[in-house]
């Protein structure tokens, strides 16, 4: 299986499970695409060999197309059950993959939130195959609602083929918004991107003050590896860890 095949069975997250508190989207850099896909299984199987808390709820990796890195979508039920994870597990849940994957870049997580979300009736019934993470850099938190108001409004009145589900995600500190877009695969992504959909939507998304376009993928301070993530990564979903199943569907 190549790293842009779709895995065979997936447990897709579930972006908008309402005891998730915060969502922390973060990249790992690999050195070369080989070790792309070891470093995927690398971080599921550590949080399989561990005792995990009741906070961590879901886990989900995906791989990008162009091989550089992956992705993890990680859902707490808060920020400070993940921070004392961190401060007491952290360094010795790394140290493995450390030493198995030498060359690894963790540029850092980013700690957001589940804001708003356009659905397909689609979505019901179908496993998005491919997830592209457009990012944008915000002023204020003000400037936030607005970005996420305007993708949503627009996508209500003009639905696109082929977008299961455009999820968009606030950063604790009103720097950022990242709008998760699952798509049905590749090639609808593709027809969308070949469209003039993308164009009248960067209109509307210029005319906003305090936005700009940001790299999904935050730089790390070593260039050669993160200059070319592209601006807008896509990815194909390739393992899934359930930890405390959604309300309602245990």
């Amino acid at each position: 299986m190549s790293p842009t095949d779709p895995a065979p069975t997936l447990a897709f997250p579930d972006v908008q499970r309402p005891d998730a508190g915060t969502a922390l989207i973060s990249a790992w850099l690999v050195p070369d695409t080989r070790f792309q896909r070891p470093a995927a299984d690398a971080v599921w199987d550590a949080w399989e060999a561990q005792p995990r808390p009741a906070a961590m709820l879901a886990l989900t990796t995906f791989l990008s197309t162009d091989g550089g890195h992956v992705l993890t979508y990680a859902q707490w039920t808060d920020d400070a059950a993940h921070q004392e994870w961190v401060r007491t597990r952290r360094p010795a849940a790394l140290a493995p993959i450390d030493a198995a994957l030498p060359g690894i870049r963790r540029p850092g997580l980013t700690r957001y939130r589940h804001h708003r979300s356009h659905v397909a009736a689609e979505r019901a019934t179908r496993t998005p195959e491919f997830v592209v993470t457009p990012a944008f850099a915000t002023a204020t938190v003000d400037a936030q609602h607005a970005l996420a108001d305007t993708v949503l409004r627009m996508l209500a009145e003009e639905p696109v083929p082929g977008l299961l589900g455009a999820h968009l995600h606030l950063s604790r500190d009103g720097r950022r918004v990242l709008n998760f877009g699952e798509w049905r695969d590749r090639s609808a992504w593709r027809a969308f991107a070949d469209s003039a959909a993308p164009a009248r939507l960067r209109t509307a998304i210029e005319a906003l003050p305090g936005v700009a376009p940001a790299p999904a993928v935050p730089a790390d301070g070593a260039s050669a590896g993160t200059s070319g993530v592209p601006a807008v990564p896509a990815y194909v979903p390739h393992r899934s860890l359930v930890n405390v199943p959604p309300p309602g569907r245990g």
